[in-house]
Parts: C-alpha cells; sequence; structure tokens
C-alpha cells in the first residue's frame, strides 16, 4: 500500500510547516496540564511529524500502515541521529506492548477510517493504550472541506521532476470523499514513470465524532479551528479535538 506515493509524499507535503504543528501540540500539553514523555503518534506516514517531536525530547512511537512509508520514516530518522521505534501496524487493530503518555493522530489521518463502527474501534484502543490522565489529539478535515471545498474539483502540479492530477468526487449519501491522483515522475533523461492512487476520505459530524469519543470513555476537552485555540467557524476546514483518558479518582 502506497509504494509510489511513499516515494513522492515528502516531496507534495513540503509545504507543511511540521514545526507549527510541533509548536501547537507542545501548546495542548501545555494548556491541558500534560508533560507526557512517551508519545505515540498513529498514521505517522514518514515520520515528519515524529522527527521533530523526537528532536524536542519526546520519546516517540510512530505506527503507520504502510511499510513504503515507514521505511522512508526510519531512513529520515537514522540520518537525523534519532532513535524512533517505528511499528508498522493498522491503527485500527493496532497492539502496543504498554501504555503512553499521550496518543496524536494528525493531518486528517482520522478522516481515513470510514467506517464508524472501525472509528469507535480507533478510539477504543486509543484508551486501552492510553495512560490515566493522558491526551489524545486529532484533527478531522470538516465534512465543509470535503462536501463543499474538495467535491467536484480538480488540482493540479507540472514540475520538471513530478507533476501530479487530483480529481475528487463526493458521495453525499455515504459522506465519502474519494481522491483520484496520477504522478508522472521523472526516472532518468525524459522518462517519466506513471502511477495512480486512490485515496478515500468520510466526512464525520461533530455529533459523530463525540458520540464515538464518549462511547470509548474518552472526555471531549475541547475543539478548535487551524494551529491556534480559536473556536471552529462554521465554514472551518480543519478541526482540532483535545481529548483525555480521565483518571479513575476523577470520576469519583
Amino acid at each position: 500500500m502506497y509504494q509510489g506515493f511513499a516515494e513522492v509524499y515528502d516531496r507534495l507535503t513540503q509545504d507543511i510547516a511540521y514545526e507549527k504543528w510541533a509548536d501547537f501540540l507542545e501548546s495542548a500539553f501545555l494548556k491541558f496540564g500534560e508533560k507526557p514523555r512517551l508519545v505515540l503518534e498513529l498514521a505517522c506516514g514518514t515520520g515528519s511529524l515524529a522527527i521533530e517531536m523526537a528532536k524536542r525530547g519526546y520519546d516517540m512511537i510512530g505506527l503507520d500502515l504502510s511499510v513504503d512509508m515507514l521505511s522512508r520514516a526510519m531512513e529520515k530518522s537514522r540520518e537525523q541521529g534519532l532513535d524512533i521505534l517505528f511499528i508498522n501496524q493498522d491503527m485500527r487493530d493496532f497492539e502496543l506492548y504498554g501504555t503512553v503518555d499521550a496518543v496524536v493522530c494528525m493531518l486528517d489521518s482520522i478522516n481515513y477510517i470510514t467506517d464508524k463502527s472501525d472509528l469507535e474501534r480507533v478510539f477504543q484502543l486509543v484508551h486501552l493504550y492510553l495512560n490515566p490522565g493522558g491526551l489524545f489529539i486529532f484533527d478531522i478535515n470538516s465534512e465543509y472541506k470535503l462536501s463543499r471545498l474538495l467535491a467536484g474539483n480538480v488540482f493540479y502540479e507540472l514540475d520538471d521532476d513530478i507533476s501530479w492530477i487530483w480529481h475528487n468526487t463526493y458521495d453525499p449519501a455515504q459522506k465519502l470523499c474519494t481522491f483520484e491522483l496520477t504522478f508522472f515522475a521523472k526516472t532518468r533523461g525524459d522518462l517519466y514513470r506513471r502511477f495512480e492512487e486512490t485515496h478515500i476520505e468520510r466526512a464525520y459530524s461533530d455529533e459523530e465524532i463525540t458520540d464515538a469519543l464518549s462511547r470509548a470513555n474518552l472526555k471531549l476537552l475541547d475543539r478548535f479551528g487551524g494551529l491556534g485555540f480559536d473556536p471552529p467557524v462554521p465554514e472551518q476546514e480543519r478541526v482540532f479535538y483535545i481529548t483525555r483518558k480521565e483518571s479513575p479518582c476523577s470520576r469519583i
């Protein structure tokens, strides 16, 4: 899975300021009174955020379904002399040897969970492996973004080394946004290799997210729009959720 995509992912996401994403996570830890040491990142991809967090002193575990993504992540972390544990598992059915202080799942990876029962399962596993009092922080592409901004649109980029076309369709009945991506990656001389990827994200309402969190016994602390602590607006493109696994004494 994602074999060709792993080769070009970092190039396509070079505009993502992972330092700012890490700043947001650290600010959220501080805002909600936590100082995690061991942090699990679900759907870590090529490890850019895990690497940034490791540079800041966190013990990181990166988990992803794609072997090729993880291979790239391991290569990047070794180049920087970092010791990060990368695990090849599906976040819908992951296992750890112990618990962690915090769990993060960023860059709309939750939207890739297209079945609501699977979403609840992910949240339940987070609850299982999260230490009492620990934070679970994730973001989603909003229903507005998937159904109004991406639906039916075509995006593209032309470059000497790699060009891509991104076509989106949206099924309102299933609330599924399908991304059809076609890449042309330069190999040598004037030769290009063509490969295709299909990605599907599900639009979740706030009610669906909060209900799944409640069923998993994760307490919603707050939700924010963008990499800050402002409340989401109706036309918010990305929403961040901050949740906590309550300690037993907090329920007494």
